[in-house]
């Protein structure tokens, strides 16, 4: 098979957006949030654990803590009783508390709004970054990478192999393939996808939308 050109590859990732769009419209976030500080804590949270399994801690947490200043004035102990359901729930504990005390600290209990701000909060990468920034305030700059993401990146070709671990680089390499105005809805797109249709183990290639463009069909 001859190795695919630049070009072509371009266009193949703008078809798999053009088909996801057609699919699924737009797709709310699947956090349950009711602000910016919300949706940053619960996507801090949601590290290497299920949306469901935070959306079902953070009713409780928020009634506590429903501010920055509220959450800044607590001990790590406190909140981590509100989630001790959550993998790896002491650290993230911490740092929800830092978090929070460095929004009221530095940003007048205002989360903030971009890139380079929003990565210095403790527990903040650029994945919650790139959502917080989307979600929240509707500014796209890159695309939020999370395993469905990045499964789905690799399986379509779209991204090397040697940088399926490597969440960065495969979002670098999205963005080199699509046009800015794509970006926003690749991930909860994305994402909808790779939990009804393009699963870990199993993945569901009969009848999917992207068959007949994936080089991965039927091999997974």
């Amino acid at each position: 098979m001859p190795r695919e050109t630049k070009q072509a590859k371009i266009d193949r990732a703008v078809e798999v957006c053009r088909r996801l769009d057609e699919k699924y419209g737009p797709v709310e976030c699947f956090l349950d949030h009711a602000n910016p500080f919300r949706l940053t804590i619960a996507v801090l949270l949601s590290a290497q654990t299920t949306d469901a399994q935070v959306n079902k801690v953070t009713p409780a947490l928020f009634e506590r803590f429903p501010t920055p200043e509220a959450m800044a004035a607590a001990t790590p102990e406190e909140v981590s009783e509100y989630i001790r359901s959550l993998g790896f729930y002491k650290s993230k504990a911490r740092h929800c508390v830092e978090c929070a005390q460095m929004i009221v600290s530095e940003f007048g209990g205002e989360v903030p709004h971009t890139m380079d701000e929003l990565t210095r909060l403790p527990g903040v990468g650029r994945k919650t970054a790139n959502i917080v920034m989307n979600v929240g305030f509707g500014i796209v700059e890159g695309i939020a990478v999370d395993t469905h993401v990045n499964r789905i990146a690799h399986r379509l070709a779209l991204s090397p192999k040697t940088h399926a671990k490597e969440p960065l680089k495969t979002e670098q390499d999205l963005l080199r393939l699509l046009p800015r105005e794509l970006w926003g809805p690749v991930n909860h797109q994305w994402i909808k996808h790779g939990r009804d249709t393009c699963t870990a183990r199993g993945p569901k290639c009969d009848g999917c939308v992207l068959e007949d463009i994936c080089p991965s069909a039927h091999r997974c």
